[in-house]
């Protein structure tokens, strides 16, 4: 039996690459899920896939993450569907364009802020309850390896990703005494439709999702505070 098995997981940008692969690979272990996405027609993909899977119950819904009342409607819906959230991974991320930071218009700043940021903070605070009250949980929140580096071209998409790094080294140090364990995990180049092009050297979103799966199987008494990995071919570090 998984240990997963009958958890509640809760999982954002489930409708492609890492989102997507991870819905699949945590329906085989039982698990109920609540996925969202933009693409409704994909989410609907991914929702059949996972019940083919083997996943306990599906709850899907598809919406944009700037919108706070979509979120707070999106996780209540979610707690009476499929039961109280027991793993929230913060996977969805948005980059509309490289462009350098005199380039970018405030309208863009603020929906790489409200993606990124925002709404992972809001996430977070929504599902606390459920967690505190089942004496425990996990937070998974996806980051990237441009908080390790100072790439151009990358600044607003790094600022969200920076603030996102602070909100999770501080939530997880304020939710220790509730037993909830925070993740922060920073994927190298994974080849997945948030580029433009094809990079098969990279990582392929499967094996995220697997160290993803690995982190929220691993002993119950280990945590995993950080946790970066790359492809060989990358060396921005």
């Amino acid at each position: 039996m998984s240990t997963l098995e009958n958890r509640t997981v809760l999982i954002t940008g489930a409708t492609r690459g890492i989102g997507r692969s991870l819905a699949i690979r945590l329906a085989k272990d039982g698990c109920r899920l609540a996925i969202c996405g933009r693409d409704a027609r994909l989410l609907t993909e991914v929702e059949k896939a996972a019940e083919s899977a083997g996943a306990a119950k599906v709850f899907a819904t598809a919406f944009d993450l700037q919108g706070q009342e979509k979120i707070r409607s999106f996780v209540e819906s979610a707690r009476e569907a499929v039961g109280p959230i027991d793993v929230l991974v913060n996977n969805a991320g948005f980059n509309p364009r490289k462009a350098k930071l005199v380039d970018v218009s405030t309208d863009e700043f603020d929906s790489i802020i409200s993606v990124n940021l925002r709404a992972p903070f809001l996430l977070m605070r929504e599902v606390y309850p459920d967690m505190k009250a089942a004496g425990g949980g996990h937070v998974v929140n996806v980051l990237s390896t441009v908080c390790h580096a100072s790439m151009e071209t990358m600044g607003a998409y790094t600022a969200a990703k920076d603030g996102f790094q602070a909100l999770t080294s501080i939530f997880r140090k304020e939710v220790l005494d509730d037993n909830i364990r925070v993740t922060a995990i920073y994927p190298g180049g994974t080849d997945t439709d948030f580029r433009p092009n094809d990079r098969p050297d990279y990582m392929h979103p499967d094996s995220v999702a697997s160290v993803i799966h690995s982190i929220l199987t691993m002993p119950e008494d280990v945590v995993t505070h950080e946790f970066t990995f790359r492809p060989m071919v990358e060396r921005n570090f």
